[in-house]
């Protein structure tokens, strides 16, 4: 394992956060506040409790969440698809460097960057309503879990992508619109039976439930379903990502 290379891709992907701050730290921590501000005033004034807890204690497992999949997605597909913009992927195509070592870098500094905009949100989240964490342990867990997965799913979509504009395809179309489906700022409980059932098949309710039992003990799906999801959800994104290098998919031409 070449660990140099790994620092050397990690740490070049952590200093492009510092060079661009305002927008890899200050604005998504913004604009997850004013969430938190709009959603917990609008609706909390008129929503006092979901299952015994405050309402806005509750979207708060959700906003991390909703920042967790949108950061690590757009971290980790802009990382890999500006070297290919630029020609430089060829730098690391060509270097001692195995894709293994390749993706822990890019995909390691993508989970890094959209946990410390977690942890941020969390403890900004405090200051607004009490908060508990019944299973730190597994609130963790879940936190790189999805981290992670979503990070290599970022991955996936910067080798797919063709140009910038299909960069945002995906995330704008389809995991936004996922994650405010997937129980964000709700319990499916309170939807109607036919629409629970149809909750059921959006990847995120599991992410977002699981997430928020390890909080509160409260969830809409048994944690060990979330977590099941959760991991076969990041071994497809392995084997995917393995396809590509093995391949060469939209890398080597």
């Amino acid at each position: 394992m070449n660990l140099y290379a790994i620092r050397a891709i990690y740490v070049y992907e952590m200093a492009r956060t510092g060079r661009t701050l305002l927008q890899s730290i200050v604005s998504p921590v913004i604009s997850t506040s004013l969430y938190f501000v709009v959603f917990g005033a609008a609706i909390g004034s008129r929503i006092s409790e979901i299952d015994g807890i405050s309402y806005g204690a509750f979207i708060v497992p959700g906003l991390i969440m909703l920042m967790l999949l949108t950061q690590s997605t757009a971290n980790a597909s802009f990382g890999i698809y500006f070297p290919r913009f630029v020609g430089t992927i060829y730098e690391h195509l060509s270097a001692p460097v195995s894709y293994i070592e390749m993706v822990l870098g890019f995909v390691g500094a993508a989970a890094t960057k959209s946990i410390i905009l977690g942890l941020i949100v969390l403890l900004t989240a405090g200051f607004f309503v009490p908060l508990r964490i019944a299973h730190p342990v597994w609130m963790i867990a879940f936190l790189l879990l999805t981290a992670i997965t979503f990070s290599l799913f970022g991955f996936i979509i910067g080798v797919w992508a063709d140009g910038f504009e299909k960069l945002q395809v995906i995330p704008l179309l389809i995991i936004t619109p996922l994650t405010f489906l997937g129980g964000t700022f709700y319990s499916i409980g309170v939807l109607p039976p036919l629409w629970q059932k149809l909750a059921l098949f959006n990847p995120i309710v599991y992410l977002v439930s699981g997430f928020r039992w390890s909080f509160f003990e409260s969830s809409d799906v048994h944690i060990g379903v979330s977590l099941a999801m959760a991991l076969v959800f990041l071994a497809v994104c392995i084997g995917i990502v393995g396809w590509i290098f093995k391949t060469g998919y939209r890398l080597k031409n």
